[in-house]
Parts: C-alpha cells; structure tokens; sequence
C-alpha cells in the first residue's frame, strides 16, 4: 500500500492563513474522495508566538461560513523532522518560503513551493496576511485558498506531484 502523500502548509504564525489552506483543501480532498490518500497538516514560521493556540477568531469564523472546519486546528512550529516528513512544503508568501528555504536541508528543497503556485492565471503569488485588517481579508483567503487546492488536488489526481 502506498504511503499518502504529505503537504505542509506554511505561514508566519499558523492562525491564518496555513490552517484556512489546511482546512480548505482537506475538505477539498474529501469531496473528491482523495482524502485517504493525502496527509495535510500547517505550522508556522514564527509559530512560537501562537504555538498551541487555535487559529485566529476571524478565521475560524470565516472559514466556518464557508463550511470549513478549523476547530481542531493548533498552532506549531515549523520543525527540522519536517523537510523529512512532507513530500511538499507550500508557503503563503514570498517571506515565509525564503524563512523555510534558510531552515531547509538542501537535499530537501525541491519540496518547497507557494501554495498560490497552483491557481493558474491569477497574475499573484501570494495569499496576503489577513491578520491586521479586517474580515474581508480572511474571506480573500479562503477564497485564494479555494483556487490554489483546486489546482493542488487536480495536479495530486493526475500524478503530477513528485515524492
């Protein structure tokens, strides 16, 4: 039996943007019954700021309304038994990939990325920190999220996702 395939999720503090990207491809992957066959899991950059804590109200309200579930959602650091255990390592922004790419082995960074990578045609490659605006911004991430799973799983579905 093949082992599933391991994504991390990655932003600043893991209360945004990473679990709202968790949650949405998680379900994501439920509905198109790819569930059992992914492994999906967020952390943060700067983790130590939040680590054990849920994800931001905000957040978690949002994403509620759009039926996904962050409730179960904890905050943690990105750690160095990660680059080993994830097959790719999806960051939010620009900064959070070069902080992963200063932590990351060199034998393991072909299994970064940006998570926005995989929405086609939008002309951006970053999903923006909702954190210090309003509400508005976390619907912009969920929706950014939506689009970038939709490609993410679509690329798992035919194969194309080196291990």
């Amino acid at each position: 039996m093949t082992p599933p395939y391991r994504i991390l999720f990655v932003c600043m503090g893991n209360i945004c943007r990473s679990p709202i990207a968790e949650a949405v491809t998680r379900s994501m992957a439920q509905r198109q019954g790819l569930a059992t066959m992914l492994d999906l899991d967020s952390a943060g950059t700067h983790g130590h700021y939040h680590a054990g804590e849920a994800p931001d109200l905000r957040a978690r309200r949002v994403a509620a309304r759009r039926g996904y579930d962050l409730s179960r959602l904890r905050a943690r650091l990105v750690i160095a038994a990660d680059f080993d255990r994830f097959d790719r390592i999806l960051a939010m922004d620009e900064a959070n990939l070069a902080a992963l790419q200063r932590l990351c082995p060199e034998d393991s960074r072909s299994k970064l990325g940006l998570f926005l990578d995989y929405a086609t045609g939008l002309g951006i490659s970053e999903i923006p920190d909702p954190y210090y605006g309003a509400e508005s911004g976390f619907e912009r991430v969920v929706d950014l999220s939506e689009l970038a799973a939709k490609g993410l799983l679509a690329e798992f579905a035919r194969g194309r996702l080196a291990r």
